[in-house]
């Protein structure tokens, strides 16, 4: 990764003051104070991560895999991974680095849903039918304790993932038994009409669901959920939800399924599953007292939000703050929330923090930049319009550093499968070298980095979604066995958690070196110098704050060595290496010349001047 080898023993010696000083302070008062730019996350999936107890592989179900859900064999279904192996594996994953860890949903999902012939389960946590409990094939409220509290002891945060959008798919709509039924919108079938704009009169001085009108004596009237499609709940399934206030069609949009579009991204059905009525007052006190209770009783640190852009910015401004409050008087100061907007333009994203008041954002726009950079051969002007965007988040740059950064997630794919779809002439070691420097713009450039299970173990994978799944420990799946994978394979291996790995050691130097260096963590930061069309040069300085030390950080998304001079501070005169090969002084003032190999990196810090 263009580190030398001298970082390496610096490493270790960082690790090792790093564990002493933990040995005498408190790790849940230090982590207390962290801010979100001051983590490295590491996000997994718990079914696909260790399975440290066999017992609870079916959960509790009795049946086929279409009864509980497990089949180890199918990348659809459970495989047996546990709250219990992640706390077995928090080592491993403080080894890396990382000071956070952010899992799929824990609730109790429905475990199969889907048509005959297409089933598949809720092993991703994203089906919830109980928001009070810990799923039974993830383990127990016990098993969530005790790794919630063994990753405090190391002092380590955990994010919860939550879903406030829709739940399991349950409710049906007797106009398409077999599913499907197509959206219908408000103008179309109003609110206080059966069935359309010619219907029967129903919910009568209802004055609908705009921000106005979002009181209790509003929604009061609306006692009728048949506006569009007929709903009902299936027998035996009618106390399915927990609380049971969610089995109640009225708390639904009931208007079919979502085109992802204008009104339907907000009141139509994800795929199915059901889409809970936002605005509704007594929906939002519910979901304050639900998702309060898990900050209360286990003293988390954050919620990842999904779906965030389906629900009405009305709930958010609710919510939030409420969350935020709840976490404060647990004596949690800095509970971060982040949504997810799956989106590439910088802007769009920042529109959720100004107008429905989030903290941060997923920030997929510098994701989908990086990857035009270092998987498509495309220049690097696309991550400098990402960051002159910054400016538009609430808070503006500042704002920004909080955002939830990646390269590969469980919903997009690998940062490796975008190198090998959008670069098929590389050869592996190659390939290899593109995920390094992904991972070194994910760790040095401004933001809150994620790194996603197995990525650290050269995990490539097929695609996204199910195909981005893959087991941490010995898999059954055909598909995940037949994958290559990025570096050396264990002739012997069982599983995957080999902390020799190159792609391991490297993101823990960098995770390392971010945790060293504040200028890395909460350091504004300023581009130097793009490319526009062809690969080539990124450059950017991060400042330190209270002394505005700069640190030049450069990276060659070529296959070709390159160089240039760089404006730099006229007053950074010398510098030193903290990876790659830096120049010792700076060719003139305000200008620092860089050189780096094919697919290299550096990070330069100024020295301060002698006496």
């Amino acid at each position: 990764m263009g580190i030398r080898r001298s970082v390496a023993g610096w490493a270790a010696a960082l690790v090792t003051c790093l564990a002493a000083g933990a040995a005498l302070a408190d790790p849940l008062q230090e982590l207390r104070e962290r801010l979100p730019e001051d983590e490295v996350v590491y996000f997994l999936l718990p079914d696909r991560f260790q399975n440290a107890d066999p017992s609870n592989d079916r959960g509790g179900l009795e049946g086929d895999r279409l009864k509980t859900g497990f089949d180890p064999t199918d990348k659809a279904f459970f495989h047996g991974g546990d709250l219990k192996g992640v706390t077995a594996r928090l080592d491993y994953i403080k080894g890396l680095g990382a000071t956070a860890v952010w899992l799929t949903p824990v609730f109790r999902n429905k475990a199969v849903q889907g048509r005959p012939g297409h089933e598949s389960a809720g092993y991703h946590g994203y089906w919830i039918t109980d928001f009070t409990t810990i799923d039974p094939h993830l383990g127990t409220e016990d098993d969530f304790r005790e790794f919630v509290d063994a990753a405090h002891q190391r002092g380590m945060k955990v994010y919860m993932d939550i879903v406030i959008n829709h739940t399991a798919d349950v409710i049906q709509y007797r106009e398409c038994p077999n599913g499907g039924c197509r959206y219908r919108s408000k103008a179309e079938y109003p609110w206080t009409r059966r069935g359309g704009i010619e219907g029967q009169p129903i919910n009568e001085g209802f004055l609908g669901d705009d921000a106005a009108h979002q009181t209790e004596e509003n929604f009061a009237r609306l006692t009728n959920p048949d506006w569009a499609y007929t709903p009902y709940i299936p027998a035996g399934e009618e106390h399915v939800k927990v609380p049971d206030w969610l089995n109640n069609p009225i708390y639904y949009h009931n208007r079919g399924e979502s085109t992802f579009e204008g009104e339907s991204s907000l009141y139509g059905d994800f795929g199915g599953l059901d889409d809970v009525m936002t605005e509704h007052p007594r929906v939002v006190a519910g979901f304050i007292e639900i998702f309060g209770s898990w900050i209360d009783r286990f003293g988390i640190d954050g919620f990842r939000i999904d779906t965030a852009r389906h629900v009405n910015p009305e709930f958010w401004k609710a919510f939030i703050p409420a969350m935020r409050a709840r976490a404060a008087a647990r004596g949690i100061p800095h509970f971060h929330i982040f949504g997810e907007a799956y989106e590439g333009d910088p802007g769009v994203i920042a529109r959720y923090t100004r107008v429905d008041g989030y903290p941060a954002m997923i920030d997929f726009a510098l994701a989908f930049a990086i990857g035009k950079a270092v998987a498509e051969g495309e220049g690097t002007r696309a991550l400098t319009h990402v960051f002159d965007a910054d400016a538009l988040y609430e808070g503006g740059a500042a704002a920004a550093r909080g955002n939830a950064t990646f390269v590969s997630n469980h919903d997009a794919g690998r940062a490796a499968w975008f190198v090998r779809k959008g670069r098929r002439g590389d050869d592996p070691k190659i390939a290899a070298s593109r995920v390094r420097l992904a991972y070194a713009m994910l760790l040095l450039l401004r933001g809150m980095p994620v790194v996603y299970y197995g990525d650290e173990q050269g995990f490539v994978g097929s695609g996204g979604d199910q195909d981005a799944r893959q087991d941490m420990f010995l898999t059954q799946v055909e598909s995940y066995r037949k994958e290559p994978v990025l570096g050396p394979v264990r002739p012997d291996a069982r599983d995957h958690f080999d902390t020799t790995h190159p792609l391991y050691r490297g993101i823990a130097m960098l995770a390392h070196l971010r945790a060293a260096e504040p200028a890395l963590r909460r350091g504004r930061q300023v581009v130097r110098l793009d490319t526009a069309k062809d690969p080539g040069l990124f450059v950017v300085s991060r400042f330190e704050p209270g002394t505005d030390r700069e640190i030049v950080i450069a990276f060659n998304t070529s296959l070709k060595a390159v160089e240039a001079h760089v404006e730099v501070e006229a007053e950074s005169v010398r510098f030193r290496d903290l990876a790659g090969k830096c120049a010792p002084s700076a060719s003139a003032p305000g200008s620092y010349h860089i050189a780096l190999p094919p697919l290299g990196f550096a990070v330069c810090a100024v020295q301060p001047a002698k006496k």
